[in-house]
């Protein structure tokens, strides 16, 4: 028998990053789920938007009282006695009751707060553990039976105050056992420690938004020979491998790109991409070239077909931007995160696309994130082939790990 919501609180918490955010919380008598929602800082312009108080005398504008009032209130008279265990009609009257096609009206983060909520909450009903549930509600081609783990070690870009442009510098230890992957990353992050302090100096090992050191290179090359130094002095090569972030449209500018002291066009850009391919030992690429440039990540994914190119900024989730993604052939992968479309039934939409036509699903937590560790459950519920969570040394990361090794054990 179907349980019944019955009610639905909001709270204004902090994130990672000290602003503002949502914890949401679904009742069904006794039964209850909550979700703390994650907030980016590298944005696609085509993400679904935040719900934001705008007040300039209250953090900075950033307060979430309007989208909590409004789940109170606009949200739970239009889910009030829905079916828990039925997602989709959750999810289809979030959608009727905001009825825009960005979610400006009652926000991405207040109706992914109710949609995820929701999910635990009938987990709980279901007496199941939440990945078992999620795997229930759609049949999604998987990739592995534990995803890869991609750990941000060196972090720029809009995640640190650094001159490098490339935002994430990553490994991804290629094993899949995830006390075998923790146990390399804390090698190799320990290693990569003392290499920082001995070439940039005692200041140079301070952590970024993502819990991934900032260095003071001026070369985007540099972070990539620091992590090969070490990969390689811990004879961990061909185990560990290299993955990138560029999130190239935060250095875009006036159709060049602002890249180690030079503005360069799409051409030099994608001569730079095979030189670092060919230099180093990488998994996959991220965002390489403007959001909008479908055309240039296709001839960088067709260059080299050994290196994944993956979709964020360019793809947001969305499952128009991944269509127009597949037809241009632009990319063999995309990050997925739910709070770029605003509901899990749109979250799994997207996945199960991608999985059709092939593409490679890569969950991913935000830079403003929380203690919050549904991603862990959706990436293995449906054998992802990576989990994007950080660096394993912040408590709103490792959370994200931990629960992916409890699941395993």
């Amino acid at each position: 028998m179907a349980n019944k919501i019955t009610d639905i609180s909001a709270d204004e918490i902090l994130d990672s990053r000290g602003n503002p955010t949502l914890k949401v919380t679904v009742f069904s008598d006794k039964i209850s789920g909550s979700f703390s929602v994650p907030a980016g800082a590298s944005t696609g312009i085509h993400e679904a938007l935040e719900k934001r108080d705008g007040d300039p005398n209250r953090f900075r504008g950033l307060g979430v009282q309007k989208a909590a009032q409004l789940i109170k209130t606009k949200i739970l008279k239009g889910l009030k006695n829905k079916a828990l265990q039925n997602q989709k009609e959750i999810d289809a009257v979030l959608l009727e009751l905001d009825g825009s096609p960005n979610k400006k009206n009652l926000g991405a983060n207040a109706m992914l707060g109710v949609s995820v909520a929701c999910a635990k909450a009938a987990a709980q009903a279901e007496q199941m553990e939440l990945h078992a549930y999620l795997s229930s509600l759609r049949r999604i081609k998987p990739s592995h039976a534990i995803p890869y783990f991609y750990l941000n070690l060196i972090n720029a870009g809009k995640h640190a105050s650094s001159y490098l442009a490339f935002q994430e510098y990553m490994i991804v230890p290629m094993v899949k056992n995830v006390s075998q992957a923790l146990e390399m990353a804390d090698r190799v992050r320990s290693s990569l420690k003392e290499k920082v302090l001995a070439v940039y100096g005692p200041f140079s090992a301070n952590y970024g938004d993502e819990g991934g050191f900032v260095i003071q290179a001026k070369k985007v090359r540099e972070p990539l020979e620091l992590l090969t130094e070490v990969i390689s002095e811990l004879k961990l090569k061909n185990k560990v491998k290299l993955a990138i972030d560029a999130a190239a449209s935060s250095f875009y500018e006036k159709e060049k790109y602002l890249i180690d002291g030079s503005a360069i066009g799409q051409n030099d850009l994608l001569a730079m991409y095979a030189d670092l391919e060919d230099s180093f030992d990488f998994l996959s690429i991220e965002d390489p070239f403007f959001e909008e440039d479908f055309k240039s990540f296709s001839r960088l994914q067709k260059s080299n077909r050994e290196v994944k190119i993956i979709g964020d900024d360019l793809t947001v989730t969305n499952p128009d931007r991944l269509k127009t993604a597949i037809a241009e052939k632009s990319i063999t992968g995309i990050i997925i995160k739910p709070n770029q479309i605003g509901t899990l039934t749109e979250t799994l939409d997207v996945m199960q696309l991608a999985r059709k036509h092939q593409i490679e699903c890569i969950v991913s937590h935000r830079s403003g994130e929380t203690s919050d560790d549904f991603i862990a459950d959706l990436a293995y519920a449906f054998g992802t082939f990576g989990l994007k969570a950080g660096a394993p040394n912040r408590g709103e990361r490792v959370v994200k790990y931990n629960r992916l090794w409890e699941i395993t054990k």
